[in-house]
C-alpha cells in the first residue's frame, strides 16, 4: 500500500484525503480500510460541478459506483496509461443537461487479489478455489456505501444507486445485483466475464426476476483475439440480454450494445461510457 500511496503523487488537502491532480473537476481520493477483505485500497470520489456551492449544501446526488477505480479518471493510474475519461464525460454530460449532477465513486481493485475478490464462485478456468467474491456484496453494502453516506451527500434508493464495471469488475457487479435484488437501480456491464466459473453467474441470473430499472450491457466483437472465442463471448452476452428481456426489461430499461471490432480494453470502455451514462441516468 505504501508503494501505491507514493505512486499516487497526490497532495493532501486534509487528513486522509488526496486530490486527483490531472482529473477534470473535483476528484477526492480516500485511503480505505476494509474489514470484509482485510486490506486497504483507495476510493476515488468525483464530485459534480457546484457540489460545494452554498446553494447546494442541502442537495443530495445520485451515485454511480464503478469497480477498478484506478482505470477511471487519470492516465497516471490507469492500466497501460489509458483511462475511461469518466471525469471528462460526466462533467460534459452534466453541463449539457444530458444527465443530473451526480457523484461517481471509483472503487480500486486489490492488486494481486483482484480476480480473487471479483470471482464469486470457485473456478477451474482459471484455477481458483479460494475465491472471495461472495464477500463483495457485504463489502459494498456494509462498508463502501456507508462510508459515502457519512462523508458525502448521496441520494438514497435504487433509482439513485448505480453499480458497474468491466470484465471481472462487471461480473461481480452482476453477481451483486442478483444476490441483493432491489439495491441497485442502474447497472453497467461492460465486457462482462460471463464465462467465469463455467458461466455460473449466468445460470443464477435465469431465476432472478427483480432487476435494476436500467441496465447497460455492452461487448465488442474482437475481445478475445480468436474468432471462435470472440463468438462465444458475444453469445454469452446475448444470452444474458435474453434473460433480462424475459424478466420484463424492454428497450427503455435495457440497452444492448455489440460494437463491431471493439476489443477488451479501457479505450473501448471509455468510448462507450458517454452512451452508458446517458442511458443509465439520463432523462
Amino acid at each position: 500500500m505504501e508503494e501505491l500511496y507514493n505512486a499516487e503523487n497526490k497532495t493532501a488537502s486534509m487528513p486522509g484525503i488526496f486530490r486527483g491532480e490531472s482529473a477534470t473537476g473535483d476528484l477526492r481520493i480516500h485511503e480505505f480500510r476494509s474489514r470484509v477483505f482485510r486490506n486497504t485500497r483507495f476510493l476515488r470520489v468525483w464530485l459534480p460541478p457546484g457540489y460545494d456551492d452554498s446553494a447546494n449544501q442541502g442537495r443530495r446526488y445520485p451515485v454511480l459506483y464503478l469497480n477498478d477505480g484506478q482505470n477511471l479518471f487519470e492516465p497516471s493510474t490507469a492500466f497501460a496509461g489509458v483511462d475511461w475519461q469518466v471525469d471528462d464525460t460526466a462533467d460534459r454530460l452534466i453541463r449539457d443537461g444530458v444527465g443530473p449532477p451526480m457523484i461517481i465513486v471509483g472503487i480500486d481493485h486489490a492488486g494481486k487479489d483482484r480476480i480473487r475478490e471479483f470471482m464469486p464462485h470457485r473456478s477451474l478456468h482459471p484455477v481458483m478455489l479460494r475465491v472471495q467474491g461472495m464477500r463483495y456484496p457485504d463489502f459494498f453494502t456494509k462498508e463502501v456505501m456507508p462510508f459515502i453516506a457519512r462523508t458525502y451527500r448521496p441520494a438514497t434508493g435504487p433509482e439513485n444507486t448505480g453499480l458497474g464495471g468491466a470484465s471481472m469488475g462487471a461480473l461481480i457487479a452482476l453477481y451483486t445485483a442478483v444476490v441483493r435484488p432491489g439495491l441497485i437501480g442502474r447497472l453497467l456491464l461492460e465486457s462482462p466475464s460471463l464465462w467465469a466459473s463455467n458461466r455460473q453467474t449466468v445460470k443464477e441470473s435465469r431465476a432472478e426476476k427483480r432487476w435494476p430499472e436500467r441496465v447497460f450491457l455492452a461487448i465488442g466483437t474482437a475481445e478475445a483475439g480468436r474468432k471462435d472465442r470472440n463468438q462465444s463471448i458475444v453469445d454469452d452476452v446475448r444470452e444474458l440480454a435474453g434473460i433480462l428481456r424475459r424478466a420484463g426489461l424492454n428497450e427503455r430499461r435495457l440497452r444492448l450494445v455489440i460494437e463491431d471490432g471493439a476489443s477488451h480494453n479501457e479505450a473501448a470502455w471509455a468510448h462507450r461510457f458517454p452512451e452508458a451514462l446517458a442511458f443509465l441516468f439520463g432523462k
